[in-house]
C-alpha cells in the first residue's frame, strides 16, 4: 500500500520524462505522434489501475485513518516532512482524478487538439496528473503548496498552445489569479506551521487550533482562504474562470472542471477546519454569504447565456455554472458540520464526474458543427439533436439533468446534504443567516433547472430536416468517444442510486475531523 501510494505519485512524472524520449523502434507503431499518444494512455492507465488497487486494499472499516502512510524527513531545518496518506476523505478525489486523466487521454489519443508536439501534450499532461494526486495524497503543508502550484504551469501551456480563440490572454489570465492567490496562501501557511511548530497536517488537525492564537487563526484562514478561493473559484473571484474554459481544449477543460477546482475546496476541508476551527468560525458566514451569492450569479449568468439572442458559448455556460455547484461545496464547508461538509465533499464527485462529462460533449459538440456558440447551434428551429444523431442527443439531456441535481443522479446528493446542513449550522454559527443561504441555495436549484432546460430544448429539440446549423450528416457517438464517456455516465447513476458507496468513506474521516482527531 505505502509502494501503491508513492507509485501514483511519482509515476506521472517519470511518464512525463519517457514521453520526451526517442519511441523505441518496435514501439513507434504507425507514426512517433501515435507512439506518444499511446504511451499516454498507457501510463494514465497504469496509473488508475494501481489507484484502483489501493481502493480495493484499502481498510473500509476504518475510512478515518489515514492509510498507505510514508513519512521520511525532507528539510530537517524546517522540519518538512515528505509525508504521504490516504483517508476517507482524499480516497475518492485520488481516484476521480486517475480516472479522468486515463479518460482524457484515452479521448485525445483519438482526438489530439491542434497544437504544437504531440510529445510536450503528453508531457504536460502527466505533469499536471502528478500535481493533482499529489495535492490529494500529500500531509506536509509545504508539501501541499508545492503540488498546489505544480499545476499552474502545465495547464497554462495547455490552454496557451492547444487552446481555441483568445488563448494566450485566458491562459494569463488564469495564471496570474492563481499565481497571486497563492503567494498570499503561501504567508498563511508559513504562519500556521511556524506558529505551531509544526507543518504535519496530522499533527495539525490532532491539535486542533490549541497551538494558535484567536487573531493568528483569522490571519491563517483569511490568507489561505483567499488562495484556495481562486482555485475553487468563488464569487467574485471566479471571473478568470470563463475565459480558462472557453479557451482551453476539450479535455483541458474536462480536468479543469473535474480536478483542479476540488483542490480548493479540499484545501478548505483538509487544512482549515481541522487546523484554525476558530478562524473558520469566524469567517464561516462570510464564507456561506459568498457561497450563496456566487450559487444565483453562477445559475443568471447561465440563463443570460442559453437565452435566445445572447451569443452565449456553450463551452462558456458550463463553466459559469461550475460557479453555482461549487457555491453548494462551499456553503457545506461554511456549515462546519458532518451533514455540510460530507455534502460539500460529495458534490465535489458529482461535480467532478458531470460537468466532466459536460465538457467532453460540448467539445464534441463543437468539433461537429465548428461552433459552440448556443444560438449557431439552434438556429431558427433548434439544433435537433433527439433527430440527428439520438445516442448524442440523450446523453447531453442526462448529462444536463444529472446537473440540475434530479433524485436518482449524483448531482442530487451533495446539494440537498449541503442545504441541510445550513439548516442546522454548527455551534455558535447564525441559523438565521444560515437559513437565508439555505433560501438562497435552494432558489438557485431553480435557476439551474431553467437554464440546463433551456439548453436541452434549444441544442437537443427541433425539427431535424429544417436544422442548418450542422452538415448534413452529423455522426453520433463513435466508439472512441462512448469508451472515454460511458464511465462517467455510469459513476453518475451509481453514486445516485448508492451514496452510502461514498458516504460511507467520507462520514467516519469528516466526524473525527471535526472532533479535532478524538473520535
Amino acid at each position: 500500500m505505502q509502494f501503491l501510494l508513492a507509485f501514483i505519485v511519482a509515476g506521472p512524472l517519470v511518464g512525463a520524462a519517457a514521453a520526451l524520449l526517442p519511441a523505441p523502434p518496435g514501439l513507434k507503431g504507425k507514426s512517433p505522434e501515435q507512439a506518444v499518444l499511446r504511451h499516454g494512455v498507457t501510463v494514465t492507465g497504469v496509473i488508475l489501475a494501481a489507484a484502483i488497487a489501493l481502493t480495493l486494499g484499502f481498510d473500509h472499516d476504518a475510512p478515518s485513518r489515514f492509510q498507505a502512510t510514508t513519512d521520511i524527513s525532507w528539510i530537517q531545518a524546517l522540519n518538512v516532512r515528505i509525508h504521504l496518506g490516504v483517508d476517507g476523505i482524499s480516497l475518492p478525489l485520488l481516484l476521480m482524478t486517475a480516472l479522468l486523466f486515463f479518460l482524457c487521454a484515452l479521448y485525445s489519443y483519438f482526438k489530439l487538439p491542434a497544437g504544437p508536439s504531440p510529445k510536450a501534450f503528453v508531457a504536460l499532461l502527466l505533469v499536471l496528473e502528478s500535481g493533482t494526486l499529489a495535492t490529494f495524497a500529500v500531509l506536509d503543508l509545504l508539501l501541499f503548496f508545492l503540488a498546489f502550484e505544480m499545476v499552474l504551469i502545465p495547464m497554462y501551456f495547455l490552454i496557451a498552445r492547444w487552446g481555441g480563440a483568445q488563448r494566450q490572454a485566458a491562459a494569463w489570465r488564469f495564471i496570474l489569479y492563481t499565481l497571486l492567490g497563492s503567494v498570499v496562501m503561501l504567508l498563511g501557511l508559513l504562519l500556521i506551521g511556524l506558529n505551531s511548530g509544526t507543518f504535519d497536517m496530522v499533527t495539525l488537525a490532532s491539535d486542533n487550533g490549541r497551538e494558535l492564537s484567536h487573531s493568528t487563526q483569522i490571519l491563517a484562514v483569511l490568507a489561505i482562504g483567499i488562495g484556495l478561493a481562486v482555485k475553487t473559484p468563488m464569487w467574485p473571484l471566479h471571473s478568470w474562470l470563463p475565459d480558462a474554459h472557453t479557451a482551453a481544449p476539450t479535455v483541458g477543460s474536462v480536468l479543469l472542471a473535474g480536478v483542479l477546482l476540488k483542490m480548493g475546496t479540499y484545501g478548505f476541508v483538509r487544512i482549515l477546519l481541522p487546523a484554525t476551527p476558530d478562524g473558520m468560525a469566524t469567517f464561516a458566514p462570510y464564507l456561506g454569504a459568498f457561497a450563496a451569492v456566487g450559487i444565483v450569479y453562477g445559475s443568471l449568468a447561465c440563463l443570460a447565456l442559453a437565452r435566445k439572442g445572447g451569443k452565449g458559448d456553450l463551452k462558456r455556460l458550463i463553466a459559469y455554472s461550475s460557479v453555482g455547484h461549487m457555491g453548494f461545496v462551499l456553503l457545506g464547508i461554511a456549515t462546519m458540520t458532518p451533514t455540510g461538509v460530507n455534502g460539500a465533499l460529495f458534490a465535489n464527485i458529482a461535480h467532478g464526474l458531470i460537468t466532466g462529462l459536460l465538457f467532453f460533449l460540448v467539445g464534441a459538440l463543437k468539433d461537429r458543427y465548428g461552433t459552440a456558440d448556443l444560438d449557431t447551434l439552434a438556429g431558427a428551429t433548434g439544433a435537433a439533436l433527439y433527430g440527428r444523431a439520438p445516442r448524442f442527443g440523450a446523453l447531453l439531456a442526462f448529462a444536463a439533468v444529472a446537473s440540475l441535481g434530479l433524485p436518482g443522479l449524483a448531482g442530487f446528493w451533495g446539494e440537498m446534504l449541503a442545504l441541510f446542513g445550513a439548516f442546522d449550522p454548527a455551534e455558535g454559527l447564525s441559523r438565521p443567516a444560515f437559513l437565508t443561504y439555505m433560501a438562497v441555495g435552494a432558489f438557485g436549484t431553480l435557476l439551474t433547472a431553467a437554464y440546463l432546460l433551456i439548453v436541452v430544448r434549444r441544442v437537443c429539440m427541433g425539427d431535424p430536416k429544417a436544422a442548418s446549423a450542422a452538415p448534413a450528416a452529423l455522426a453520433d457517438i463513435q466508439r472512441y468517444e462512448f469508451a472515454a464517456w460511458t464511465p462517467l455516465a455510469a459513476l453518475t447513476v451509481l453514486a445516485g442510486l448508492w451514496p452510502a458507496v461514498l458516504l460511507g468513506l467520507t462520514d467516519p474521516a469528516v466526524q473525527k475531523l471535526l472532533a479535532g482527531g478524538n473520535s
